[in-house]
């Protein structure tokens, strides 16, 4: 059987949110500036893990509705896990830097590799929390502009 062509109407895109903690320590630096890397990547939206906190209804409701969450904590206090969680925010990979045997210290300083250690890991699936639908199911649920793909995705038969 062949294999059914890809849908190209950005329908069945995963919708990834970021929360960096963004703490003052070097790990948390580290944190934001992997997240933006992400972002510029196309792996997911980088979002504010402090207007989190204040219990945005219009961010905490895209993030409940978003494909995958991924918390990336700079350190073992976790605060940034903890915040989503207070939020009822499903977190679906949760990174922390110093886990990765990046050393936290009191210096704002930090090098390109501690923040490409971090991308991989994301990249790579580390910290995953929960199993996820393989990403052709995924597409063949969201995705349908009857060209084979799916159903109901409305792209007009581009894919």
């Amino acid at each position: 059987m062949a294999d059914q062509p890809a849908c190209t109407c950005g329908q069945n895109e995963e919708k990834r949110i970021i929360f960096p903690c963004a703490g003052q320590a070097n790990t948390g630096q580290i944190t934001n500036l992997a997240a933006v890397q992400l972002t510029e990547e196309g792996f997911g939206s980088i979002a504010c893990v402090a207007l989190l906190a204040t219990g945005a209804e219009g961010l905490i409701a895209g993030a409940k509705h978003a494909d995958e969450v991924v918390v990336l904590d700079g350190c073992p206090m976790l605060c940034a896990k903890k915040i989503a969680e207070a939020q009822g925010v499903p977190v679906g990979q949760h990174l922390v830097v110093t886990d990765l045997g990046i050393a936290k210290g009191p210096s704002r300083s930090y090098t390109d590799d501690a923040i490409e250690t971090v991308v991989s890991a994301v990249w790579e699936g580390r910290g995953r929390i929960k199993a996820k639908m393989p990403p052709d199911e995924k597409k063949q649920e969201k995705c349908g502009c009857g060209s084979g793909c799916g159903s109901g995705c409305g792209c007009g038969g581009g894919c």
